[in-house]
């Protein structure tokens, strides 16, 4: 007889919710978990006596979200945080220009219709595009068609826009724009507002898996499917079950960290091979004293000043000190991995003071993330990569042989890449094991109850 009914790999969210669903159902569950924490690509440092959120961050939307509606039930404080999913316009934004300049209001509004007219052509090009199109691709053409209207945009208004939709794909999707498919952001809608944890957003995770059997430093190398279940191996042993859910990022199994055996069947391999895993850094960067205007919520260079360093976001919030967060993702990302702290730190103020000048001061404190070098994600979230598709992510799900469940965001094609799509997976993921619907609100209820 297996040792366990259920072996969940990884105690990130969907194998946390996958794992407290099946235990709440009565199983015999155990979680293994590489890394010495719970949690994941959800990451709070709070050393500093505040939460830093070195991964997961936001709830992008939260009209109609379960995770939302999760937070709600356990009583997790947000403070709402829009960042209308990298929009040109929206917040009050302080723009600056090619050559660092503070733009005015008028310039900021022209530059705001300039890409919301870019998106519109973008969008026809899109819906005809042709398989294996890349976002670049669509993205050219679509400048190419403004070049040759009457009202044309002048040369370096069209160069503005190229390059923010480059880094609208790098921030979103952590890839450079030519290896994103011509759909990769067709799922990118934000309905309501966004919010943030200022206790740290692993809280979630770590709430769920309160209880569980969570073997941390389990690094698992093998998972072995037989007529009789599963087996499971690691550095401490080997464990068996009648099932297994699979949760470790898209990049562990592109690595091919984990063998499996038999391998996997064409229907789950082949979305891991043509799905990409992204690269998204976060560098937070906190002052002695605040040097930007008052009532910003975010900062951002077009042009030459914004090649790398494109835009800052105001995070005050969270610590109660002057903080602003920049991103390093795509092949920049990659190339920020190789500097030191120091050398990436100094690099991001001198592009702040390429528009703020000497009222930009020396740090006095920074957090810099390095989501490519980790072992156990080898990058930050998956997109999808030009040649894949919305359905490798659903696909990648499984079930393989009625015993090997994938779960986590890569599996989840109506919202990739997120927290939201993590824990719907997981609870998907319980669902197919127990053959039956799982009862979120119930499931919320009891770790409530579990707590008191």
């Amino acid at each position: 007889m297996p040792e366990f009914d259920t072996i969940v790999i990884g105690a990130g969210m969907s194998g946390a919710t996958a794992a407290r669903l099946l235990a709440d159902a009565g199983q015999r569950v155990v979680v293994l978990e590489a890394r010495s924490r719970i949690g994941g690509r959800m990451h709070t440092d709070r050393d500093a006596g505040f939460s830093v959120d070195l991964g997961a961050s936001w709830i992008h939307g939260i009209e109609n979200s379960r995770l939302w509606e999760l937070a709600q039930a356990l009583d997790a404080p947000t403070i709402e945080f829009t960042v209308g999913s990298f929009q040109a316009g929206g917040r009050p934004i302080a723009d600056f220009d090619g050559d660092g300049n503070r733009m005015s209001a008028a310039e900021s509004a022209r530059w705001v219709a300039d890409v919301d007219t870019a998106d519109r052509a973008l969008e026809e090009a899109i819906a005809r595009s042709a398989p294996g199109d890349s976002y670049l691709d669509v993205t050219e053409r679509a400048l190419d068609a403004l070049e040759r209207r009457d009202d044309a945009l002048d040369p370096e208004r069209i160069d503005e826009i190229r390059e923010f939709f480059r880094h609208r794909v790098e921030e979103q999707c952590g890839a450079w724009i030519g290896d994103l498919d011509a759909h990769g952001l067709d799922e990118d809608a934000i309905d309501g507002d966004e919010v943030v944890f200022p206790r740290g957003y692993d809280e979630l995770p770590r709430r769920i898996a309160a209880g569980l059997d969570v073997r941390l430093e389990h690094v698992v190398r093998r998972v072995a499917r037989a007529e009789d279940g599963v087996r499971v191996e690691t550095g401490h042993g080997d464990f068996t079950a009648a099932q297994v859910v699979v949760t470790v990022p898209l990049g562990v199994l592109k690595a091919g960290a984990i063998a499996f055996e038999p391998p996997l069947p064409a229907e789950v391999a082949d979305p891991i091979a043509r799905l990409g895993m992204g690269v998204f850094n976060k560098v937070f960067l906190q002052f002695p004293e605040r040097f930007w205007e008052d009532g910003v919520y975010a900062i951002r260079a077009l042009g030459e000043p914004g090649e790398h360093w494109h835009s800052w976001y105001d995070v005050s919030a969270i610590s109660g000190r002057p903080t602003l967060l920049t991103f390093a993702a795509g092949p920049f990302g990659r190339h920020v991995q190789t500097l030191t702290d120091d050398e990436a730190a100094a690099d991001a103020v001198a592009a702040l003071r390429r528009l703020y000048g000497t009222a930009v001061p020396d740090p006095v404190a920074r957090w810099i993330t390095r989501w490519g070098e980790d072992p156990f994600s080898h990058g930050s979230y998956s997109h999808v990569a030009a040649g894949s598709s919305h359905h490798d992510h659903d696909a990648l799900a499984g079930p393989v042989d009625g015993v090997l469940h994938f779960a986590g965001e890569a599996t989840w094609g109506e919202e990739p890449a997120t927290v939201g799509g993590a824990y719907a997976s997981g609870a998907r993921a319980a669902e197919r094991v127990l053959g039956q619907p799982v009862d979120l609100a119930a499931f919320a209820e009891g770790i409530r109850r579990a707590e008191a």
